[in-house]
């Protein structure tokens, strides 16, 4: 399976994003609003700077406390961004974020920013990957092909 097929299965539309030069509280509140591990630094629905994810923000309360919290999303957002295309394979995006050590990736067609997905979504995939293949083979052995 692909990343586009993650994307299928996913509500479209749902790029949450927030601008460099916002709070790291402000991004706080969008992630526990939304229920979700990352966001898209971007300047009014621009190109992609950026992203801020929870274990950024999490990270910085560790070295220096909730002082961090009314930073600029700029001061800690990372701006060498992984991305991924909606061709990639999901055991390919299992390796980079594995590797990585990354929960999200943006997926880029081209330039363009058409989603984001997660580990969880990549696992999830996975999973059901497997279970067909399983599946398959066990229908396989027991002559039903």
């Amino acid at each position: 399976m692909h990343v586009r097929d993650i994307l299928a299965g996913k509500p479209s539309g749902n790029i949450y994003s927030i601008g460099p030069d916002d709070t790291v509280s402000q991004a706080a509140e969008i992630l526990s609003e939304k229920r979700i591990g990352a966001l898209i630094v971007c300047q009014d629905g621009g190109k992609m700077q950026g992203i801020l994810s929870e274990r950024d923000i999490v990270r910085e309360i560790g070295k220096r406390g909730v002082a961090c919290m009314s930073d600029k999303v700029r001061e800690l957002m990372t701006d060498k961004v992984q991305a991924c295309s909606p061709e990639d394979t999901t055991k390919a995006m299992m390796v980079k974020m594995t590797e990585g050590r990354f929960r999200h990736l943006p997926v880029l067609d081209g330039d363009k920013l058409i989603g984001v997905i997660s580990i969880g979504d990549v696992v999830a995939t996975r999973i059901k990957e497997v279970e067909r293949e399983n599946a398959a083979m066990a229908d396989m052995i027991a002559g039903n092909m």
